[in-house]
């Protein structure tokens, strides 16, 4: 096998593992060539550039752009330079957990806090409408939007741990949701 069937190989599966890493990044609800890129700047042994990325992952300038910009603001990337050279190079964040803790903080926890908040202030309303002919309705609404909101206190709970990494034990989200599988 020739240097240059080597490198190809290598080249496809650096592309693969990009290629996964984007399916995966979009399935949390991020854009896939978000994941592709950070996926080659994390196989990269040094920064890379703009155009180097450009040019591996055949997309547009103003894609990378774009999805660089959106790296930066995750923290994912981050700038760098090189004595000398007017461009700029890109690395990875290499800390998985220290990304993870920041979708979790600045993403999951906001909106289950958005979340409970709103089944708080509809419990707060409906506690103010039972008083006619339909109170057995709404004691009923009630009851189950207490639930929700038990369940998101819990999820709040949850991830204010594994964002502070603490050990987490979800026996009591199972307990709430009436979950009876063993």
């Amino acid at each position: 096998m020739t240097d240059l069937q080597r490198e190809e190989r290598v080249r496809r599966a650096e592309l693969e593992v990009a290629d996964t890493v984007g399916r995966l990044m979009h399935f949390w609800g991020f854009k896939r060539r978000m994941g592709r890129l950070w996926t080659l700047l994390y196989l990269s042994p040094e920064p890379l550039d703009a155009a180097e990325l450009s040019e591996r992952m055949k997309m547009s300038a103003g894609s990378v752009s774009m999805t660089l910009s959106d790296l930066l603001k995750w923290g994912a990337i981050k700038k760098t330079w090189r004595p000398g050279d007017r461009r700029d190079y890109y690395e990875c964040e290499t800390s998985i957990w220290k990304l993870l803790r920041r979708v979790l903080r600045e993403r999951e926890l906001t909106l289950v806090r958005d979340v409970r908040e709103t089944l708080e202030a509809a419990e707060a309303t409906l506690a103010q409408a039972g008083n006619g002919r339909r109170v057995k309705q709404v004691e009923f609404k009630r009851g189950r939007i207490a639930t929700l909101r038990k369940l998101a206190k819990i999820g709040e709970t949850l991830l204010a741990s594994l964002d502070a990494g603490k050990s987490v034990d979800p026996t009591m989200l199972r307990e709430v949701a009436g979950g009876d599988d063993h």
